[in-house]
């Protein structure tokens, strides 16, 4: 890991059995109170895709427009919100997906993209994966191309970058916390 990397990880706050007993909760708000941290974790993902053709960032809801804003913004590219479902009001495309414990869904613009355009997907962290795979489902079938899934922490133990990588997708993540 570079000093980038474990200086985001440190500024990471830890809330032990939030929000509910034997779960450690990664809260990345101390990340963006801290203005050092804040612009290394921009400049992480501003460096990995500066130079590379990328058209929109799709952000999902909700603190990954966080990210996403600033990436787009920095990458002159377009930002695109990926939504919990009856937040867009125009013609959208839904995608359910599996929780622990019943379903959700996400919805994108019908034309939130124009067929190869070239994406990055953004959020805060991965941890099963669903939502991810719901959104990058989403853009697919619009016919944009997804550069990378990326994200400021990947929670391994969960699962949920594996399964990104096994629907065939690259995977970015600033840090990780495995087993801790």
């Amino acid at each position: 890991m570079d000093y980038f990397s474990e200086s985001i990880k440190q500024a990471i706050r830890t809330v032990p059995d939030w929000p509910k007993p034997g779960v450690a909760f990664r809260d990345i708000t101390t990340v963006l109170q801290d203005k050092t941290a804040f612009r290394k974790l921009i400049d992480a993902f501003v460096h990995r895709y500066h130079g590379q053709e990328i058209d929109a960032v799709a952000a999902v809801d909700a603190r990954g427009f966080i990210i996403g804003s600033a990436l787009a913004y920095e990458l002159n590219a377009s930002l695109v919100l990926v939504r919990k479902k009856g937040k867009l009001p125009f013609d959208t495309l839904v995608e359910d997906y599996e929780l622990e414990y019943g379903t959700a869904s996400v919805e994108l613009h019908e034309d939130a993209f124009k067929a190869g355009d070239k994406v990055v997907l953004v959020d805060d962290l991965i941890a099963t994966g669903g939502t991810m795979l719901a959104a990058s489902r989403l853009i697919r079938r619009i016919g944009a191309e997804i550069v990378e899934v990326a994200a400021m922490i990947d929670l391994p133990d969960l699962g949920g970058s594996r399964k990104l990588q096994e629907e065939g997708l690259k995977v970015y993540t600033v840090c990780a916390f495995d087993g801790e």
